[in-house]
């Protein structure tokens, strides 16, 4: 069978594979030089290797920092292309490539070897019985996004078996795809499952990074996910995985992170890139090119600029696609992928390579549309292909229901899939991705539960984490047992979750809201690999109202093509009909127009979605026709009474739900009448009428 080595490194004068014959080994048992080179690719072919093989590289080459040079033979280095990383390696002194307690800092050359510490790639089998398996490609405008982690989503689950909790196989057991079918979930978005290593600072402290969001290798699942011993065992089981769950109907989307690797600044490890080729692999400074450019935050920024770079990126992606059938992806920061001298530019190489490649641009990619830099807030800029997660959508439903809106306008754009962000150039509601809540920041119920963030336990003095948060604590700080704070906050979190169902765009759920998380208000727990993260399936009585409210919205939003749109709302008129297929109204019925947002100084509101006036089509050109929606929200801390608009009055409306009762989905509908109805405060109530 035999292996062949490739490794690009283009200012190396020598380069060596290290083999090795158990994990444990403390150094290498055989070192082959690498005979040949080849457009700075160096490579060799030998015929007795077999899959199941340890091994890393030593490459040599000039060690000068101030002008970015950093090869040290001393260091044993991944391969960026290992498919398997068996071991995952340790923190120690050894892996940094300069000699840690020099007056120099770190223009001293270490000589400590550090193969004893160092990860360790593996040859795979890429063999496996995919069986019928394929794409699933749910619409966009039919997808439901549920974002979780692998371990909390299953770690405290007593029905998932015990050796699988917080597993790739745990994933895709019979209790996890159950709940995630109750819950009407069409694609699950996983937190970073490519191997990370952890910074020293949290090693320091006994911590690690549990988020992942720290990437060693952009080919190999994380080791920590596998549920049995094995030097391949995590990549047979992400493939059962993915195969069990497009069995069940649910796309598989990756949070991949291509911005940074987990070599940091240039006070950081040279565990991989930074000892094969610091000036090819990072964007450096161009007066001092010792130092990294950082739009992560992180300590370093890939180098896009490279075209070695960039093929590193788009064959990890086709790895993910063709090998491991994933779906699509999640990319973090992708600002930052888009900064091709120093601001961001939408006209990339980046994006150009990914629109003309026949394989990555036919999956769903999503863009976190911002990055740590100047410039690198863009939300809306994205090209078309592209999903966004929009942050301004999650900003305004926030102040909304926050009760402190001081332009209602915003939310009217919001809930109507932010036309005003992605219509002009040509791109459609799917764009927006619409999200309340995610891993970064409060859960939703920490969001109605805390004003500030208490970050203590991550040991940085409560300085990590944002402070704009925009959550109400509904007049208590923390957990309570006051049953009237309890009942606010059960409704605040149905009006978030409500409000977040009805707009138009594409939802995203933060896994573990429906089951009321709480991290006592941690907003950034990257580094508890705890119970603040683990999904809690023991529910209280309110709890469980809650799951049940969640899983029946999602119900209604997969039932009603008014919600599934696939063109934006065009509030042109029906020449047959007169009227328009959506409308906003103040509660006294009177229609908002225009500029009348600007003036508009009571919160409350409501929207009319009229299913026969919508323009809209399926993806094989049929018409989409359907019931109509008349949702009102009352954020004011007063009942209002709200009439029912004259243009409605042809209609029967019933009520769907009110978040102020329990429950809120009534067995029996009742009609909403001409006169309307006092609405309480902070809450949200849904009005059908039939198809007509």
């Amino acid at each position: 069978m035999g292996v062949n080595f490739a490794l690009f490194s283009e200012h190396a004068t020598r380069v060596e594979l290290c083999l090795f014959e158990e994990l444990g080994d403390h150094s290498e048992s055989l070192r082959l030089e690498l005979p040949e080179r080849t457009d700075h690719v160096w490579h060799g072919y030998f015929p007795d290797l077999r899959p199941g093989q340890l091994y890393a590289y030593r490459v040599y080459g000039p060690f000068d920092p101030q002008r970015g040079q950093r090869f040290n033979p001393n260091k044993l280095l991944i391969d960026p292309y290992a498919k398997a990383v068996p071991r995952t390696g340790s923190w120690h002194s050894s892996l940094l490539g300069y000699q840690e307690h020099s007056a120099d800092g770190d223009l001293g050359f270490d000589t400590a070897d550090s193969a004893a510490y160092a990860p360790l790639g593996a040859v795979i089998d890429p063999a496996y019985s995919w069986g019928q398996d394929r794409p699933l490609r749910t619409p966009w405008n039919r997808t439901v996004i549920y974002e979780a982690h692998v371990t909390g989503l299953t770690k405290l689950h007593k029905e998932v078996p015990p050796e699988l909790r917080g597993t790739f196989s745990g994933v895709a057991s019979e209790p996890i795809i159950r709940h995630l079918h109750s819950l009407g979930v069409t694609a699950l978005e996983l937190m970073p499952i490519h191997q990370k290593f952890d910074e020293h600072h949290l090693a320091k402290k006994g911590l690690t990074n549990y988020w992942g969001y720290n990437t060693l290798s952009f080919f190999a699942p994380d080791l920590r996910f596998a549920a049995h011993p094995g030097r391949l065992a995590a990549v047979r089981e992400f493939k059962t995985m993915v195969k069990t769950l497009h069995a069940a109907g649910i796309e598989v989307i990756l949070d991949v992170v291509y911005n940074h690797t987990a070599e940091a600044d240039h006070f950081g490890p040279t565990i991989s890139y930074r000892g094969i080729d610091n000036r090819s692999y990072y964007r450096l400074s161009e007066r001092e090119p010792r130092y990294h450019l950082d739009f992560t935050g992180c300590g370093n920024t890939l180098n896009m600029q490279h075209p070695r770079v960039l093929q590193l990126i788009m064959d990890s992606l086709r790895y993910w696609i063709e090998e491991m059938h994933v779906d699509g992806f999640r990319f973090d920061l992708a600002s930052a992928l888009a900064r091709e001298l120093h601001e961001v530019d939408k006209l990339g190489a980046f994006f150009d390579i990914i629109h003309q490649d026949p394989v990555i641009s036919q999956v769903k990619l999503i863009a976190e549309p911002w990055d740590v830099g100047e410039g690198g807030y863009q939300v809306g800029n994205f090209p078309v292909l592209w999903s966004e997660w929009n942050g301004r959508y999650r900003d305004s439903i926030r102040t909304l229901w926050q009760g402190g809106l001081q332009h209602p306008g915003e939310v009217a754009w919001r809930l109507a899939g932010s036309s005003d962000l992605y219509q002009t150039d040509g791109r459609s509601p799917a764009s927006s991705i619409n999200f309340i809540t995610c891993h970064d920041g409060f859960t939703l119920n920490d969001l109605v539960s805390y004003e500030h963030k208490h970050n203590e336990s991550n040991r940085e003095e409560n300085r990590d984490g944002t402070d704009d948060n925009r959550s109400w604590n509904c007049g208590v700080e923390g957990p309570s047992e006051e049953p009237a704070i309890q009942a606010l906050r059960l409704r605040q979190k149905k009006n978030l979750l409500s409000t977040l169902l009805l707009s138009v765009g594409v939802p995203m759920l933060s896994g573990g809201d429906e089951l009321s998380l709480s991290k006592l208000g941690n907003n950034n727990t990257y580094c508890q690999d705890n119970e603040l993260n683990w999904y809690q399936w023991e529910l209280t009585s309110e709890e469980q109202e809650f799951l049940d409210f969640a899983r029946e919205l999602v119900s209604l939003r997969h039932q009603e093509p008014v919600l599934q749109r696939r063109r934006f709302l065009s509030a042109t008129v029906n020449p047959r009909t007169g009227l328009r297929d959506l409308y906003w109204f103040s509660p006294t019925g009177v229609e908002i127009l225009g500029e009348e947002w600007n003036n508009f100084s009571s919160l409350a509101f409501s929207m009319a979605l009229l299913g026969g006036e919508a323009v809209d089509r399926t993806e094989h050109g049929e018409r989409i026709s359907g019931g109509s929606l008349f949702a009102i929200f009352n954020p004011r801390a007063e009942g209002l009474h709200f009439l029912l608009p004259q243009i409605l009055w042809d209609r029967h409306w019933s009520v769907v739900f009110d978040t102020s009762a329990i429950p809120s989905f009534q067995p029996e509908s009742r009609s909403f009448l001409r006169e309307g109805q006092l609405v309480a405060g902070r809450s949200v109530i849904l009005l059908r009428a039939a198809h007509e």
